[in-house]
């Protein structure tokens, strides 16, 4: 089934949201990178924002100092989630097992 055609109102709100989303997720990795944001935050605002509840897991880990992409991809195999798994796909376990994990 086919899609119906947007109008060039609801394509810009569309446009305009997804360029809020973006934004909001950059935030929140600089937010790790820098030390203001700790990623228990992260999943907890996870559960409220849309935003932040689509950002993928590999880039929550790989926004935190001293964690790469073979590290990240290591403690999601270790932690047994999907590396194509993203924050509100997280289990209660999971969460708690990755917030564990990484104060460590």
């Amino acid at each position: 089934m086919a899609l119906r055609p947007l109008t060039d109102d609801e394509r810009a709100l569309a446009r305009e949201k997804a360029t809020a989303a973006r934004t909001a997720r950059a935030q929140i990795k600089k937010g790790l990178r820098d030390g203001s944001v700790s990623v228990a935050e992260v999943l907890r605002r996870g559960e409220d924002d849309e935003a932040v509840s689509r950002l993928k897991v590999t880039e929550l880990l790989e926004s935190t100092p001293g964690i790469g992409k073979v590290r990240s991809a290591a403690i999601m195999e270790q932690i047994g989630i999907a590396p194509t798994r993203r924050v509100r796909g997280l289990g209660q376990h999971q969460r708690r097992a990755l917030v564990d994990y990484l104060d460590r």
